[in-house]
C-alpha cells in the first residue's frame, strides 16, 4: 500500500492562514467563471471518489481552483511547481480551512522541492494536474524504469516500492492536465516518441487560456515583478524581449505601454516578422546585448542569454526570466566567469563581470511569481475554469481518450468565453438564420 507522508502537509506556518483566507477571498471576487463551475461541481460531484494531485504555483487563484475541485468531490493534494512561487499564507489557509494536503514552502531548496513532489505522487492520484510536467515526468521515469533520472528524494521513495506498486502508481492515473507551454512541449515530445502512458489535456492550448493568460496575464505580471524587485523606471529604457510567443507579445505590449523602447529577439521568422510589423525593433541577441537596459526571457528554451551576451552588456544591465524554468539565462556559465552573487535587494543579485556590474533577478526563476503575485485573478479565472473542466473531461472520457495530448473540446472553450463575457456585462450579436444559411452554403452568389 502506497501511503502519503505523515503529517499530510508541509507548509511554513499554519498561523498565516487568516491572511491567506482574506487574500484568497479577494481573488475569488474576480473569478466568476470558476465560481459558477464550483457551484455546479458542489451539486453534481463529478470528481467524487477521485484522488487528484496538482503541481501548480500555490497562489490565491490556485487556492480557488483547489476548493472548486474539492467541491466536486476530489481528494486533493497540492505541491508547488516552482520553489519561489508559493504564497505561504495561502498554503496555510488551504490546510487549516479546507483540509487540503499542501506540500509547499516559498524558497524551499532543491531537495525539499522534490520531496514535496514525492508527497504528491504518494497521494496515488487518479488525475494529475501539472504546470511544467513535473508530476507526469516523474511518473513516466517510473514507468520506463529510468530511476536514475529521478531526483534523489523521489528515487529513494520509488526504490522502496515493489514492481507491482510502481506499475499501479502509473496505471492508476486516468489522465492529466497541463497548464503551461513548456509542459505541453514536453508532453507532445513524449507522445511523438510513443512513451506517453495516459491521456493529457493541454489546457495551455485552449484559446481562453493562451490568448489571455499568456498574453495579458504574463505581460502585466512580468512587468509588475520587475518593478517590484528593482523599482526601475521603464519609461525611456531599452527593454529586450527574448521570444515573441504569446507571453513575449504580452510583455512587449506592456513594456511599450510603460514608455520603453522595445527590442524583440526571435528564432522564428514568422514571429519576428509579426514583431517587426507590430512596430518593434527586431534584432539578434548579440546586437541587443550591447544596448539593452533590461532583458527578459520568455522562450521556454535553454541558454537564451549566454555568457558572450552578458560580456557585451553595459554597466547595470538587469536580467530577468519569465519562462517556466530557470534555464533561459546561463547562470552556470556566469558563475564560472564572474564574481558574485551579492544580494543588493530582495530578488536582486549583483554579479561583477569584466569590470562591470550586471544584475540577475530572482535567480533566473519566474520573476512574476518570485517577486510579485503572479497573474491577476481575473485572467486566471479562465485558465482555471479550463483546468476544472479538463479534470471533469478526463473522468467522463477516460475510457475513450487515447494516450495522446488533447485539447479541451471547442464547445467548452467557447462556453468559458461566453460565461466570462456574461460576468463582464458584455453582450454580443447572434447569427441570423439568413447568415447561418449563407455561411453553410457553397452555391450562394455574392
Amino acid at each position: 500500500m502506497i501511503t502519503a507522508s505523515k503529517p499530510d502537509h508541509d507548509i511554513k506556518d499554519v498561523k498565516l492562514a487568516d491572511e491567506g483566507r482574506r487574500r484568497t477571498e479577494w481573488a475569488e471576487r474576480s473569478m466568476p467563471v470558476l465560481r459558477q463551475l464550483a457551484e455546479r461541481f458542489a451539486r453534481e460531484r463529478p470528481l467524487a471518489g477521485k484522488r487528484l494531485a496538482a503541481c501548480l504555483h500555490v497562489t490565491t487563484e490556485t487556492a480557488n481552483l483547489m476548493v472548486a475541485l474539492q467541491a466536486g468531490g476530489a481528494d486533493v493534494a497540492l505541491c508547488a511547481s516552482n520553489p519561489l512561487s508559493t504564497q505561504d499564507d495561502v498554503a496555510a489557509h488551504l490546510v487549516r480551512d479546507h483540509g487540503i494536503k499542501v506540500f509547499a514552502i516559498k524558497g524551499e531548496d532543491h531537495t525539499t522541492y522534490y520531496e514535496h513532489i514525492r508527497a504528491a505522487l504518494a497521494h496515488r492520484p487518479d488525475i494529475t494536474m501539472d504546470d511544467g510536467a513535473d508530476l507526469v515526468g516523474a511518473l513516466h521515469m517510473i514507468a520506463l524504469n529510468r530511476l536514475d533520472d529521478l531526483a534523489p528524494p523521489v528515487r529513494k521513495w520509488v526504490e522502496t516500492l515493489s514492481a507491482a506498486e510502481r506499475k499501479a502508481l502509473v496505471v492508476g492515473v486516468a489522465g492529466s492536465t497541463e497548464e503551461t507551454t513548456t509542459g505541453v512541449i514536453r508532453l507532445k515530445a513524449m507522445a511523438k516518441d510513443g512513451v506517453l502512458q495516459f491521456p493529457v489535456i493541454a489546457v495551455n492550448d485552449s484559446d481562453t487560456k493562451h490568448l489571455f493568460d499568456n498574453r495579458y496575464g504574463t505581460g502585466q505580471s512580468t512587468l509588475d515583478g520587475v518593478i517590484r524587485a528593482t523599482n526601475m523606471l521603464i519609461a525611456g529604457s531599452t527593454v529586450v524581449v527574448a521570444g515573441y510567443g504569446w507571453c513575449g507579445r504580452g510583455f512587449a505590449l506592456r513594456a511599450r505601454g510603460a514608455g520603453a523602447n522595445v527590442i524583440v529577439t526571435e528564432i522564428d521568422p514568422m514571429k519576428a516578422l509579426e514583431a517587426q510589423m507590430g512596430g518593434y525593433r527586431v534584432a539578434t541577441m548579440a546586437e541587443a546585448a550591447r544596448v539593452g537596459d533590461l532583458f527578459v526571457t520568455l522562450t521556454g528554451n535553454v541558454e537564451v542569454i549566454r555568457v558572450e551576451h552578458m560580456r557585451a552588456m553595459k554597466e547595470g544591465a538587469v536580467l530577468a526570466n519569465s519562462g517556466h524554468f530557470n534555464v533561459e539565462i546561463d547562470l552556470d556559465g556566469l558563475k564560472k566567469v564572474a564574481r558574485g552573487p551579492v544580494a543588493v535587494r530582495d530578488f536582486v543579485e549583483e554579479w561583477q563581470l569584466d569590470g562591470k556590474k550586471i544584475f540577475v533577478l530572482a535567480d533566473g526563476r519566474l520573476i512574476n511569481l518570485a517577486a510579485a503575485e503572479g497573474h491577476p485573478a481575473s485572467v486566471m479565472d479562465m485558465s482555471f475554469a479550463n483546468q476544472a473542466l479538463a479534470a471533469e473531461h478526463v473522468v467522463r472520457h477516460a475510457k475513450t481518450l487515447g494516450k495522446d495530448v488533447h485539447r479541451i473540446p471547442g464547445e467548452l472553450d467557447r462556453e468559458i468565453a461566453r460565461l466570462k463575457l456574461q460576468a463582464m456585462g458584455v453582450a454580443i450579436d447572434m447569427l441570423t438564420p439568413a447568415q447561418k444559411k449563407y455561411l453553410a452554403s457553397w452555391d450562394m452568389g455574392t
